[in-house]
């Protein structure tokens, strides 16, 4: 006979922070949201890497890929960029995160002595970019004849069929660097004479990288920026339980700092045989996280497989149908206890913090704040993020309204297959994701500053300034559809017809 839970399997909606003493030192400004990202003896040594905020996106194709990461991590996450696609394009993307703040960036907008104005235009608009080094052949690594920036040229006054050798700054009027300066000369000879950018080239003055003022200023206005020991930006690739020896070394050469195996169950030999593979050929220095699981059993098994941390979770998405295809899941907001729990019993019995990540099931932001107070050390978001600017998806006009394409991993569009792995080569398959839309709400930067203020003020109504702290200390009340109801606005009617609460997944 089956085993049935007595238990409701409930969601963050079914539950309410009450409120704790507030004494007058704690303050939003002075929350801590530092948290473990992998695994590590708690009291002994310390975690090799942790988050500045307790927020990840989701390794998903409409929301992770190398823009999401560069901005995410910029803020104190981490982006675990979409393994939906070819080994060579996903390792391309994790290197171009890790030289973006290298500080040596290598030039992918390079001009030649006979690109028109026309083009340098088209150039700028396509990528972005306002400096552009001219080289010989027009390519990284040319012998470095000039730059282009905006201040060389005005369209107002000059034809569009002008070449760039008329209007550039020439070589001889660049300071340039030698292959060889550290960052740190970079950036003082940046400061000393009030540069934008820096060229540093080889003894036989081929272009070799640029450095920006801009990314000196970036970290002083930046100071959560999640960063290496080479103060490059972190960030973490998705891999699957099929290829991973072909796909692991790619994406550990390219410098990714942390992998995690996308799959809607992780309770599998399929994760553990991934997890083993890593292991001997690579030790613990490659960071791996697994999932996903919803109970004490789950989490124990891939515990001891070794995973370095453990995503909670299965059929919570807005865009998942699992549990509507399968039958298979468990409310968010009771996984995520039990699997706190059981975080809790492993690291008693052997001394190891396995942090956790809860993943799907939050729809307002309020519910991080219930999911780190019922022990979830972060949260990976997919709905959250793909609103954004900086997620890959299109931005189309829909009734009106701006909207951003967003479809789940198990969707017909997507088709990733793999990720529901069960061994055997599979000729059938049927979808457990939507292809859908979420609204556009701008900028990650400006959103998921008033995400982070809402959180901080919630563990201050705690009596809590760091997450371990809003843990201990949280008093959690289920509530009934009645008070859900009266938690809102009601019996009003209201001028503006936006939700009352941002949602976020």
């Amino acid at each position: 006979m089956a085993f049935y839970y007595e238990e409701p399997s409930r969601t963050f909606n079914e539950y309410l922070l009450v409120p704790g003493h507030t004494p007058a030192s704690c303050i939003p400004a002075k929350v801590d949201l530092k948290t473990p990202l992998v695994r590590y003896r708690k009291g002994q040594e310390e975690c090799p890497i942790s988050l500045n905020i307790p927020m990840v996106s989701a390794i998903m194709a409409a929301v992770s890929d190398d823009h999401m990461a560069v901005a995410l991590a910029t803020e104190g996450g981490i982006s675990f960029i979409y393994g939906n696609q070819t080994i060579e394009s996903e390792a391309a993307m994790v290197a171009r995160v890790k030289a973006y703040k290298a500080g040596f960036v290598v030039s992918d907008t390079n001009l030649s002595p006979d690109t028109t104005l026309e083009e340098v235009v088209a150039l700028k608009e396509q990528t972005g970019h306002s400096t552009m080094p001219v080289t010989d052949n027009g390519q990284a690594g040319g012998k470095l004849l000039g730059i282009v920036t905006e201040r060389d040229y005005r369209l107002s006054r000059m034809s569009l069929d002008t070449k760039v050798s008329e209007f550039m700054t020439p070589r001889e009027n660049l300071v340039v660097a030698t292959e060889g300066t550290s960052l740190k000369e970079a950036n003082d000879i940046i400061w000393d004479h009030k540069l934008n950018s820096l060229p540093i080239v080889d003894a036989n003055d081929n272009l070799c990288y640029l450095v920006f003022r801009q990314d000196y200023d970036t970290h002083k206005e930046n100071p959560l920026e999640l960063l290496d020991n080479e103060k490059r930006y972190l960030v973490g690739a998705g891999i699957n339980s099929r290829d991973y020896a072909e796909r692991v070394p790619a994406l550990v050469e390219a410098g990714a700092d942390v992998l995690c195996i996308d799959s809607s169950e992780g309770y599998s030999d399929w994760q553990k045989m991934t997890i083993e593979w890593v292991r001997e050929h690579y030790g613990n220095d490659v960071k791996i996280g697994a999932g996903n699981v919803v109970d004490r059993e789950g989490f124990r098994f891939l515990a001891e497989a070794g995973a370095d941390f453990i995503k909670v979770g299965i059929g919570g998405g807005s865009i998942c149908i699992t549990r509507e295809t399968k039958g298979i899941g468990r409310g968010q907001a009771t996984a995520t206890i039990e699997v706190a729990k059981a975080r809790d019993e492993y690291f008693e019995e052997t001394g190891i913090y396995v942090p956790i990540c809860s993943d799907g099931g939050i729809v307002y932001d309020h519910h991080i704040s219930l999911a780190l107070a019922m022990g979830a050390d972060f949260v990976m978001l997919g709905r959250y993020f793909a609103r954004f600017d900086e997620s890959p998806s299109a931005k189309v006009m829909v009734n009106g309204t701006y909207m951003k394409e967003y479809w789940g991993e198990g969707s017909a569009r997507a088709r990733n297959w793999g990720r529901y792995d069960l061994g055997g080569k599979k000729s059938l398959s049927f979808e457990e994701g939507v292809d859908s839309y979420v609204p556009y709400a701008g900028s990650l930067k400006d959103n998921i500053a008033v995400t982070l203020l809402k959180i901080k003020s919630t563990m201050c109504n705690c009596g809590a300034l760091t997450i371990p702290e809003f843990r201990d200390k949280a008093k959690l009340t289920t509530v009934s559809s009645t008070s859900i109801v009266e938690g809102g606005a009601h019996d009003v009617l209201l001028k503006d017809k936006t939700p009352y609460a941002s949602r976020v997944r």
